[in-house]
């Protein structure tokens, strides 16, 4: 099997992404153990004169930071720290997060500026290359001072504590001695800390559903464009000059893929009777467009974090530099997934406005997409329940990072709820695909009433996809298992 070699160089996401979804194997490179060995050698020799007081080295934690530690109470100090960080509380991160979180802290650690032993990093591969998953908890951590609690849960299987799941059981941590030869790493002086500070939780969430967010704004387009042309939308809103005179870059990527997602289609081209579109329809450029943007500025920031060294202290060898900062804090991910969760929370509220439009009865579509509406209510729940998902996405896009809550005895007065940030984020996105699957559904039910004429090629294709898996309604039926079905459709692409 092939293997992937940590080098340092600049990963993309659609590279993390790749390496995670190939099932590779990953390794460090000889550049990457060189400096994790360098780092580490030069912290021990620092350690030897023991009138240097570096915090979270040599003292306690946050407000306890001017607390002086005995040399040989070092290592216990660190196995104390992961222990008593382990406070998370709530659902369990998904294994697919909590893989991601164990490669982003190698690709952190991996830099040579963390002070932590090769046998550390190597436990961490060990468990990604072998998907031996931490069990990790969802809430505990404020998004500074890194993520503390969810970390501690991801690490605490290195010493032989918390709890992991292999092929889907879980077992207590010890059971890694036993089923591979694992004992469990002594830490040295600062390794927890290199270990739970950092911001995996945060950015393995926010480059997740930066992918994510690119899947489903890309799907949002085939499927307006469906309903574009079921509802005998106009095509001139998505023009050239029109779209380029407003100077914004998404508006004019959008409308270039509605374009070509419409080329040949009859439905668009035929006389309209109408002059304009509502704005649900003859805005999408707009809408869509001002997503796109926020995706791309998004994807921006989180692919500098999941390259970047964010624990504290940070340690430069060659500068011959010990320094305690504050790249732990989640600033710059919290406000980029409170922007994300915006921006996606719009994509799923302008779908469900169309998805009222085409069950309204106009544009020679019968009420509610069936043949008998009164004897058959036909669609008209399906948009209830888009409704009730869009309005809980309002409520989920309402922004984690404006809050603060004092922590540590006022050392750490400033917080950044990026933790918040990204849950939410991930709940928008999942309550999207349910959105995007109601849209599909009525979609291609209009398009039925306007037979024998055809969309374009590309949607058709899409449509005969769909239909082999979601049949039309003729009369009421069980709605449940079509919108289900429709849902798991959009989950897995188009």
């Amino acid at each position: 099997m092939s293997v992937h070699h940590i080098n340092n160089n600049w990963l993309f996401l659609n590279e993390i992404d790749q390496i995670i979804h190939s099932g590779v194997k990953v390794a460090l490179s000889n550049l990457a153990v060189d400096k994790i060995e360098s780092c580490r050698t030069y912290l021990d020799e620092a350690m030897e004169d023991k009138s240097k007081v570096i915090y979270g080295i040599n003292t306690g934690f946050g407000s306890l930071c001017n607390t002086v530690i005995d040399s040989e109470n070092l290592s216990l100090l660190q196995a104390n720290l992961m222990l008593s960080h382990a406070c998370g509380i709530g659902e369990r991160v998904p294994n697919e997060i909590v893989k991601r979180m164990l490669l982003l802290k190698v690709l952190g650690l991996a830099h040579g500026n963390s002070g932590v032993q090769l046998q550390t990093v190597e436990r961490l591969l060990f468990f990604y290359n072998n998907d031996i998953f931490p069990v990790v908890y969802q809430q505990g951590s404020l998004g500074a001072s890194g993520d503390l609690a969810p970390l501690a849960h991801l690490c605490l299987p290195i010493i032989g504590h918390g709890e992991i799941e292999i092929e889907g059981k879980i077992e207590n941590a010890a059971v890694l001695e036993q089923r591979y030869g694992l004992e469990p790493v002594k830490l040295k002086s600062k390794e927890g800390l290199a270990l739970l500070n950092g911001t995996q939780f945060m950015s393995a969430y926010a480059s997740h559903c930066v992918s994510e967010a690119e899947k489903i704004w890309n799907q949002f387009n085939k499927v307006a464009a469906i309903s574009l042309d079921a509802y005998d939308g106009r095509i001139e809103p998505f023009g050239l000059s029109v779209n380029e005179i407003r100077k914004q870059e998404g508006q004019q990527v959008t409308a270039g893929i509605f374009r070509d997602l419409l080329k040949d289609s009859e439905l668009i081209k035929q006389q309209k009777q109408h002059v304009q579109d509502p704005y649900s329809f003859r805005c999408i450029p707009q809408i869509h467009g001002a997503s796109y943007d926020v995706i791309q500025y998004v994807k921006n920031i989180v692919e500098r974090e999941v390259n970047a060294v964010t624990d504290n202290p940070t340690i430069f060898p060659d500068e011959d530099l010990i320094v305690s900062a504050g790249n732990f804090h989640g600033q710059p991910l919290a406000l980029a997934m409170d922007f994300l969760a915006i921006a996606m929370a719009e994509m799923g509220s302008v779908s469900e406005r169309r998805t009222y439009k085409l069950i309204s009865g106009t544009r020679d579509l019968p009420a509610f997409l069936v043949s008998k509406p009164g004897l058959n209510s036909g669609f008209m729940i399906p948009q209830y329940a888009s409704a009730s998902v869009v309005s809980q996405n309002k409520q989920l896009a309402t922004p984690a990072s404006v809050d603060t809550i004092d922590s540590s005895n006022g050392q750490e007065d400033h917080v950044s709820m990026g933790a918040n940030a990204a849950t939410k984020l991930f709940r928008v996105l999942e309550n999207c695909y349910k959105i995007q699957g109601i849209e599909l559904m009525n979609a291609v039910q209009a398009l039925e009433f306007r037979r024998p004429k055809k969309s374009s090629p590309k949607l058709e294709r899409i449509v005969a996809e769909y239909r082999s898996l979601v049949p039309a309604v003729e009369v009421d039926t069980f709605m449940h298992p079509l919108i289900e079905k429709s849902i798991l459709y959009c989950k897995k692409g188009f």
